[in-house]
């Protein structure tokens, strides 16, 4: 056990995965610099025996050594000029012997699905959630992709994140290509790109795709991470399959942990198994003191179920999810008293969100005995693979939105099943913005706005989860919403004026009514405001606090207001529809 104190207040902060773009230096946003950790970069070089070299990184022009590994590690070492030569030792360093005639063929077909993965440009523009009537100034980030059939290109969603342009380059290619955004999947963190140039296309193979592997698999990492700008490759085994966190997903997902390097600049390249099939795409790593090389794979079946919901929809529909909060059946006197049999065996329901479809039909206390003929353990788990469990969002997941489901519960000893359409996730916080600019209303220097995960990111940064005030953050981790259309609205700032004087203080602080009616949305909250005819504006504040203004001078001082701040307009053009 350990001896160290547990310090009172807040949890430690856990191991956070992190996606891995990279940022370019001429961006005009400086990319976060290397870690002092890494002894070649920031370690001076000490006298006596060398240290053990760190595991290298496999030259893209490797050879081919055995028929059914084409993207193992390769023991022969490649010249500069595609020579190939064994290695002898001869009681000291590793020496290359008299290199054979060059064997072009030998080294191209060493791994073919290569040349598929692409390099991927993207220049950012970020809304200015401070200011959100702007945005911040545009940046420059490179990651990778890969082409597949149908003349398109995947790679992350968070490589095209508030995209402006999108280039793609192929290998050896000296060419940038301009690339369209087909769909978007923030959910998995999965974006579709194509070029329409054909010149592009040519000479491209797709990679092919292959099912999901199993542990201590081996797999192989193709990108163009930081470091230089070729492409390249770093090989490890797979060493957990279990639902992960998808960190700019929000969400949760069937996930692959890896022990190959993924660094910033590999976000988007594919995974390929010793048969030179994708199995997945790199897409974050977890950054502790505790850990090293530990990056996250997107599997094939959360890959296909992006493409296939394209190909379905015509556009991205997201994963759906049951919409209900449970509890774990371990307890033998909880079962007893909730009127299990000892054959049975399941997951109670503890809250229902009220905007899902799941609110017609379950209620709390429910025993959800399985779904879609999968028996639920008690713990919450479904049989995945031979000798493995996994939680049953899984089988959720693998839905599409939309599409029904059987669910069997238990309620008051009786077993039932329904028959439920399942839809996506809506949060009282969103997730994510979806690229849309944030809304916001000005009234008398007060700006309104809507709490989303991206603004309190953007307010607290990454670490908003600790930083942010308790409040938000209970509104984010349990409030659900009561209709599709509610929202949480705060007063961000004040932009300081005569009329508001008093009021400087105010910020990111809920707005609760306005003349006595609930604020359902900002869009409402505008409404009220404009057509209001009354003689004064108050605005009731969490902890009680309000705001009182007169209805005219706050008006007429508003002009002068936007005028001063070059503010184009008092509120965001989605709300003046």
């Amino acid at each position: 056990m350990d001896k160290s104190k547990r310090k009172r207040g807040r949890k430690a902060k856990k191991p956070v995965a992190e996606t891995m773009d990279l940022q370019m230096p001429n961006s005009g946003i400086a990319p976060s610099p290397s870690s002092p950790d890494d002894p070649e970069l920031a370690a001076p070089r000490r006298r006596g025996r060398p240290p053990k070299s760190r595991r290298r990184e496999l030259p893209s022009d490797a050879p081919d050594t055995s028929s059914s590994s084409p993207l193992r590690r390769a023991s022969p070492v490649v010249s500069g000029k595609g020579e190939v030569g064994d290695l002898l030792r001869h009681n000291g360093p590793l020496v290359a012997a008299e290199p054979p005639a060059p064997k072009w063929d030998q080294v191209a077909k060493a791994m073919p699905s290569m040349d598929a993965v692409v390099k991927v440009f993207c220049v950012h523009t970020e809304p200015n959630f401070s200011l959100p009537w702007q945005r911040k100034r545009q940046y420059s980030s490179s990651s990778s992709g890969f082409i597949i059939g149908g003349r398109r290109v995947l790679t992350n969603a968070h490589s095209v994140e508030h995209y402006t342009q999108v280039k793609l380059k192929k290998r050896g290619s000296d060419t940038k290509y301009v690339a369209t955004v087909l769909a978007i999947g923030t959910e998995c963190d999965i974006a579709m790109l194509t070029v329409s140039d054909d010149e592009f296309w040519e000479g491209v193979s797709p990679v092919e795709f292959g099912s999901l592997p199993a542990l201590q698999d081996a797999v192989t990492v193709v990108g163009y991470p930081i470091g230089g700008d070729t492409i390249s490759v770093t090989s490890g085994v797979v060493s957990r399959i279990e639902i992960l966190s998808y960190v700019h997903g929000s969400t949760e997902l069937l996930g692959l942990q890896i022990d190959a390097a993924i660094n910033s600049g590999n976000s988007g390249g594919p995974a390929f198994n010793d048969k030179g099939k994708c199995v997945g795409i790199a897409f974050q790593s977890l950054k502790h003191e505790d850990v090293e090389n530990i990056g996250y794979v997107i599997p094939t079946p959360v890959i296909m179920h992006f493409i296939n919901d394209y190909e379905k929809s015509g556009e991205y529909t997201g994963f759906p999810i049951l919409g209900i909060e449970w509890q774990k059946m371990e307890n033998p006197d909880l079962r007893k008293a909730m009127g299990m049999k000892s054959d049975q065996k399941g997951v109670r329901v503890r809250r229902i969100e009220p905007t899902a479809p799941e609110s017609e039909f379950l209620q709390p206390s429910d025993i959800i005995l399985g779904f879609d003929g999968v028996d639920i353990a008690n713990d919450g788990t479904v049989p995945f693979r031979h000798g493995e469990r996994i939680g049953f969002s899984y089988l959720v997941s693998q839905k599409y939105t939309g599409e029904n489901a059987v669910v069997k519960v238990l309620r008051n000893s009786k077993v039932r099943q329904f028959n439920i359409k399942l839809a996506t996730h809506k949060r009282l916080i969103a997730a994510h913005i979806k690229g849309k600019p944030p809304s916001y209303y000005i009234i008398a220097g007060f700006v309104f706005t809507t709490v989303s995960v991206p603004y309190l990111r953007s307010e607290y940064g990454k670490d908003y989860e600790y930083d942010a005030p308790v409040k938000l953050l209970d509104k984010h981790l349990h409030a659900m919403a009561q209709s599709p259309d509610e929202q949480l609205v705060v007063v961000s700032q004040v932009l300081v004026a005569d009329i508001n004087i008093g009021y400087e203080d105010i910020v990111n602080t809920q707005v609760i009514a306005f003349n006595g009616k609930p604020v359902k949305n900002l869009k409402s909250l505008a409404t009220m405001v404009e057509n209001c005819n009354e003689e004064f504006l108050q605005f009731d504040l969490e902890y009680q606090q309000i705001v009182v203004l007169e209805a005219k001078t706050a008006k007429a001082a508003t002009e002068d207001i936007l005028t001063t701040h070059c503010i184009p307009s008092a509120m965001s053009d989605d709300l003046k529809t």
